[in-house]
């Protein structure tokens, strides 16, 4: 009876921080993509409601990856809260072990295991292939803002633009350089001393050209050079006729559309790796709650810390910086081809199991 008494009051103590934890690391994320925001405000000029669907899809491609920290956020500063306290001891002197005291993080981590799965399989994908569709949107609303000033702008519409001088407003550019590798076997460049962006709203449709004027083109295809001088030349950027939905990224595709496409037969090796990588990533970022809260358990009730309220933040701020950096090292070990998907991103999850099973037997000691 004590024991589930115990259980049943650690686990709602951790499950406020958990949900304190959620709203936290969203705060976090958007931060970071504050400038990013601001840009979508000042130069696409979006609306309230259009600046609140993309944070709601940000929100949601995050939340893969928000949940696996929160939970070691809550576990981890619960644990280090009861200790610190002297509850663990006293739980203890009640004749309860440190396995029974384990139990609330466990059937906590695998309710965050369960929605992190759901999330990263199916409503991950969802809100980021919602960002992408909205984000092309608004890109075709207003093209000019795609170009920076100085800048090669890659994927603009399958074109690398650069101009020394950008007028979002009127679509205007100056000294334009345009590379179109759109036929791979006859790639086009193009310069011009002048262009001009032009968009047009018809009973079809949305469309766009980007008008270029005084300049040449040049064109080589095999052993062959062209070089063609213009006063005007039309570069036809999309019309309603010829708009296809965007192809879906990897991180839009669901685990069973993943599973599909890493069945073809036709795939490059490169777009395999991809392909791998993320269906990998998914499993193993889900499979990553189950790891950290064992280790926010160990951490948390180590007898010999009396550390501050606000040091299990810093610990946990610690150990998911170092997490992520091995994550990331692991991810480009993958994509150069050095270590199968499989091997590499799960072998961040055993460094850390190890480390957490270590933790949880010095704390059980």
């Amino acid at each position: 009876m004590r024991g589930i008494q115990a259980i049943r009051y650690i686990f709602f103590e951790t499950l406020p921080a958990f949900i304190m934890g959620v709203v936290i690391f969203v705060g976090i994320l958007l931060m970071f993509q504050a400038l990013r925001l601001t840009e979508f405000v000042l130069v696409h000029g979006v609306g309230i409601k259009t600046m609140g669907e993309i944070m709601l899809f940000l929100t949601v491609s995050f939340l893969p990856v928000i949940l696996p920290m929160s939970l070691l956020f809550s576990v981890l500063l619960t644990y280090s809260r009861l200790s610190n306290d002297s509850e663990i001891v006293a739980f203890k002197s009640l004749g309860l072990s440190m396995a029974q005291l384990t139990v609330p993080a466990i059937l906590l981590s695998v309710a965050a295991t369960l929605m992190s799965a759901q999330t990263s399989f199916y409503l991950g994908p969802w809100g980021n292939r919602k960002f992408e569709l909205l984000i092309n949107e608004l890109g075709r609303q207003k093209v000019g803002a795609a170009i920076k000033e100085g800048v090669f702008s890659e994927g603009f519409f399958d074109l690398v633009v650069y101009s020394n001088k950008v007028d979002p407003k009127s679509g205007q550019l100056n000294d334009v350089f345009i590379y179109d590798e759109r036929d791979p076997k006859a790639p086009v460049t193009i310069i011009a001393k002048q262009g001009n962006i032009i968009q047009e709203n018809s009973k079809e449709g949305l469309s766009a050209l980007l008008r270029l004027q005084h300049g040449n083109i040049h064109r080589t295809h095999l052993a062959t050079y062209t070089k063609v001088d213009f006063s005007s030349f039309d570069i036809n950027l999309f019309n309603p006729h010829e708009l296809s939905e965007k192809k879906k990224s990897p991180p839009s595709l669901t685990l069973d559309e993943l599973s599909s496409e890493l069945k073809r037969k036709d795939l490059e090796p490169k777009q395999q790796r991809k392909l791998e990588i993320e269906y990998h990533r998914r499993w193993s970022l889900s499979a990553a709650c189950l790891i950290f809260a064992l280790l926010g358990v160990g951490l948390g009730t180590v007898t010999n810390r009396r550390a501050s309220r606000g040091g299990g933040f810093v610990i946990c701020l610690l150990l998911l910086v170092a997490y992520w950096v091995f994550y990331v090292s692991a991810e480009s070990f993958a994509r150069s081809g050095y270590l199968p998907a499989a091997v590499s991103l799960w072998l961040v999850n055993a460094l850390f199991f190890a480390f957490a099973i270590r933790s949880l037997q010095k704390s059980w000691a």
